[in-house]
């Protein structure tokens, strides 16, 4: 039977998130001295060569991302955490804030000093209200013991830190959204590129990572590169958070290894389906995610060999539904989240959520058969794929593609 591996939960339980000498006394903090003692390049290629993957869906390198902004050239820089977290059934970094607080303003210290950034934000969405609290308190006692702010641990090196509020726009989890928002302006997509660690807020270089992400670099800095590196699979090293939700008998979050597969999950972490009754299918990655059937059930969860069963990894989201569950309603709700949190900058998107649910109502009053709805919503779909401005646009074709892929003839 596997087991979980904590690396961004490592020190949950262990302390009193409200109580920073509690975090000092169990090596809080050590991993930023630490870092202050290196050069910042050597952190980069450190973080590089651990194989790091971001957290927050897309997988792109952390390393790269640090490595692109810290060679961007700008006399400010900014470093920004990304705790808006608006996917439905994620809720992996709400756990970390309000458990381990500190976890999180030590990745952001060691990736503002390694990027050479002069001020932090924590971008966090409004609803999150006892996040917020624990990161004040975490903030204000580590500004007291001269942890952050000017010349931290006398190094020379100084880093303001400031949390956000969203507006609860679940558009603004997307980064550049983010950026605007952050700025002050309304939470619309901006172009690519440039791209953030080029032209980011403000129109300074800007560093983004979600909260998951910036967990795993004390752990990094601590062990090493290799050490991280021998964990996970070869195109995912190191650790992932899975939020585990519906027909599942211990519904919660569980990190382990990346390469777990989807049944191990299930049955070792999430004590296995409801009621007794028979896996039917799961959404890998949220509302913006992927259908999958039981012959992905025994696929190790990373983010390219997924990708080969044309599904996602995504934030780590996995709903469960048993036999007797409805993809129709599922995917109808699906489609309604997206059509109510469409900013309607883009034609796309604003005339094509709408056609959309269109189509699922003709088939609701028996003006369309099933499958050629599910045909008429993949051609819709895919036109907004590649026309959208931003990933809301571009996300109803993962759910609707692999319904297409995987239930086909029960759809």
């Amino acid at each position: 039977m596997i087991s979980e591996y904590k690396i961004a939960l490592k020190s949950i339980g262990k302390y009193d998130p409200n109580q920073i000498e509690d975090y000092i006394t169990i090596g809080g903090y050590k991993s930023v001295r630490k870092a202050l003692s290196i050069q910042p390049e050597k952190i980069i290629d450190s973080v590089i060569n651990s194989g790091l993957r971001g957290r927050g869906g897309a997988g792109f390198s952390t390393g790269l991302k640090e490595k692109f902004t810290n060679q961007s050239k700008g006399i400010q820089k900014f470093v920004i955490c990304n705790a808006d977290e608006g996917e439905p059934g994620t809720f992996k970094d709400r756990v970390i804030m309000e458990q381990d607080p500190h976890v999180l303003l030590e990745g952001m210290l060691i990736s503002a000093y390694a990027i050479q950034a002069t001020k932090a934000y924590i971008y966090i969405r409004g609803e999150y209200t006892e996040s917020i609290k624990k990161l004040q308190t975490a903030l204000k006692q580590a500004n007291e013991k001269g942890f952050i702010g000017k010349n931290i641990f006398n190094s020379g090196f100084d880093l303001d830190f400031e949390i956000k509020l969203g507006a609860g726009s679940y558009l603004c989890g997307e980064e550049l959204t983010l950026l605007e928002s952050l700025e002050g302006k309304r939470g619309y997509p901006r172009i690519k590129p440039p791209f953030p660690a080029e032209k980011g807020l403000f129109g300074k270089p800007t560093l983004v990572n979600n909260v998951e992400t910036f967990a795993h670099i004390p752990y990094i800095i601590e062990k090493g590169a290799e050490h991280y590196k021998s964990m996970g699979t070869d195109d995912s090293p190191g650790t992932k958070i899975f939020t585990i939700s519906g027909d599942v008998k211990k519904p919660g979050y569980y990190e382990t290894e990346m390469g777990v597969s989807l049944r191990e999950l299930i049955y070792d972490f999430a004590g296995g389906i409801k009621d007794n009754k028979d896996f039917y299918a799961a959404i890998l990655g949220g509302a913006a995610g992927t259908f999958v059937n039981e012959t992905v059930l025994d696929t190790p969860m990373a983010y390219d060999t997924l990708k080969e069963k044309g599904a996602v990894l995504g934030s780590g989201a996995i709903m469960i539904m048993s036999e007797g569950r409805s993809l129709f309603d599922m995917t109808n709700s699906i489609l309604e989240f997206f059509k109510h949190e469409s900013c309607g900058k883009c034609v796309p998107c604003r005339i094509g959520m709408p056609q959309l649910l269109l189509i699922m109502e003709n088939v609701k009053n028996n003006k369309l058969e099933r499958l050629e709805a599910l045909n008429l919503l993949l051609n819709e779909s895919e036109y907004m794929a590649k026309s959208s401005l931003c990933p809301l646009g571009q996300s109803p074709i993962l759910p609707i593609k692999s319904l297409k892929q995987y239930f086909e003839n029960q759809f």
